[in-house]
Formats: C-alpha cells, sequence, structure tokens
C-alpha cells in the first residue's frame, strides 16, 4: 500500500510574506517623507530668518546704530504652516555690541533682545522685500554698562553696582579738604525716554556731619543725578522700565502694530 502524504497550500503564507514587505515598505516611505518635510521645513526656516536678518540691519542702520550682525531665530513647527497662512508666532531677534549717537557720545549696549509675536510676513514680502512685514507685540530688552552711566555723570573715579535691587555708587570724594569715600544709593525712573537716576542721599565715611558738610554732600548728590540719554531703540520701541542688573542698567522698551522692515 502507498505512502500517502497531505499537502498544504502555500499561498496564504506567500500573502502574509508580501503583506509585511508592502508595511515595510510603506513605513520605509513615510520616513523619508517625513524627513524631506522636516530638511524643507528647516530649509523655509532659513529662508525667513536671513529675510527678516536683512530687514534688522536696514532698521538699524536708520536708526544709526551700529552693531555685529543681528541673530534671527524664527519659532513654532511646523514651521511650513506658518509659511503658508503667513503668520509667525514668534521671531526673536539679538542684538550684540550695539552703540548709537546721544549728544555727541556713543552709548553702548553690550545685547538688546528683541522679541516679536504674531507677525503677519507674506511669503511674497519675504521673497521680495517689499510690502510690510508687521508685529502686533514687540518688546525689547537691552543693558547699558555701568561705565558707560559713570561716563555721563563725569566725575572721575565713581564706580556703579546693583545691590539689593538698587543702584548703589561709590567712590572718593574731596570734602573739607580731606578725601573720603562715599556710598549711596540712587531711585531710578523712566522720563521722557531717558533714564532718570536720582541720588538723595549720600554716606561718606568718617566725616563729622556739620552743616557745612552736609550742604557740600546734598550738592555733590545733585551733581551725580542725572537724566541718562538712550540711543533711538529699534522698531519705534518706547522704554519702559529700567532697572539695575550685576552687568549695568538693564532697561524694558515695548511696541505695537510695528513694521519691522521700516515700510
Amino acid at each position: 500500500m502507498a505512502d500517502s502524504y497531505q499537502t498544504y497550500p502555500e499561498q496564504p503564507v506567500r500573502r502574509r510574506r508580501r503583506g509585511r514587505r508592502l508595511l515595510i515598505t510603506l513605513f520605509v516611505l513615510l520616513l523619508v517623507l517625513a524627513g524631506v518635510l522636516v530638511v524643507a521645513d528647516r530649509l523655509a526656516v532659513g529662508i525667513a530668518e536671513r529675510a527678516i536678518t536683512e530687514q534688522a540691519e536696514r532698521e538699524l542702520t536708520r536708526q544709526q546704530i551700529t552693531s555685529s550682525q543681528p541673530d534671527v531665530s524664527v519659532h513654532g513647527f511646523p514651521f511650513l504652516t506658518q509659511v503658508a497662512g503667513g503668520r509667525y508666532e514668534s521671531i526673536t531677534i539679538k542684538v550684540r555690541d550695539a552703540e548709537g549717537p546721544v549728544r555727541g557720545q556713543s552709548v553702548r549696549l553690550p545685547e538688546i533682545n528683541i522679541d516679536a509675536r504674531d507677525v503677519d510676513a507674506p511669503l511674497d514680502t519675504l521673497r521680495s522685500g517689499q510690502g510690510t512685514i508687521t508685529a502686533k507685540t514687540v518688546v525689547g530688552t537691552g543693558t547699558v554698562s555701568y561705565d558707560t552711566v559713570a561716563q555721563f555723570m563725569g566725575k572721575p573715579g565713581l564706580t556703579l553696582s546693583e545691590q539689593g535691587g538698587k543702584l548703589a555708587v561709590a567712590g572718593p570724594l574731596e570734602i573739607l579738604g580731606q578725601e573720603r569715600m562715599l556710598r549711596g544709593t540712587a531711585d531710578l525712573s523712566i522720563v521722557q525716554g531717558q533714564v532718570a537716576i536720582k541720588f538723595d542721599t549720600l554716606d561718606v565715611e568718617g566725616l563729622t556731619v556739620n552743616p557745612l558738610a552736609e550742604a557740600l554732600i546734598k550738592s555733590y548728590a545733585r551733581q551725580i543725578s542725572i537724566k541718562l540719554p538712550l540711543p533711538a531703540m529699534p522698531f519705534q520701541l518706547d522704554v519702559q522700565e529700567v532697572r539695575p542688573e550685576p552687568e549695568g542698567l538693564a532697561v524694558r522698551a515695548t511696541a505695537t502694530n510695528v513694521p519691522l522692515n521700516g515700510a
């Protein structure tokens, strides 16, 4: 009696293998497509950042501010959807070593940071440079070095610093024929776009207080109380706040509905 063998169809196995290959192929294609989209997205970011950089350089030149090349970052992901809509969540512009003329002198701001929100920038405007790029709100922060502030006070030897959230001064003072060390703090405010620095009281070490000495100290306090002018801020920024920081006087300026390209 001949042996009998039972055979099974191979068709379902082949179908499963073809199905797996198809899924793998589809997965690879999706990865490639995602990579292409990411690359395209980053390329579009680069184009927009270069366009905004050029506009920022023109604005700084218009305000007679010299600086290093602005560092522009366009935020938000995916970026291509922002390009399509011509509206961007946030654009930051960082300017280093900024310097502008004020009353025949140069005021140096080591760094200016500008944060533009809700920016309307049509693609055609970015490509051609024609048209208006507008930010709904712009906030700028910068720092004036203490050396610059002391220069405007016109009293050699004074050292300025931040102490306990106040602007502090220290330095030698010749009074009643003797040189003494003075110390004191100032009140800060913004008056018509300038930083008002007002010293009300000063302490002089080792000095016996009498009416004459007190009058001389008050006179000196008035001499070093100044209104510090600031260079014209870019993008129509209006200075609103000032506070002492370890590296200098930090100023904060704001503006609304700002044309970033000066159009």
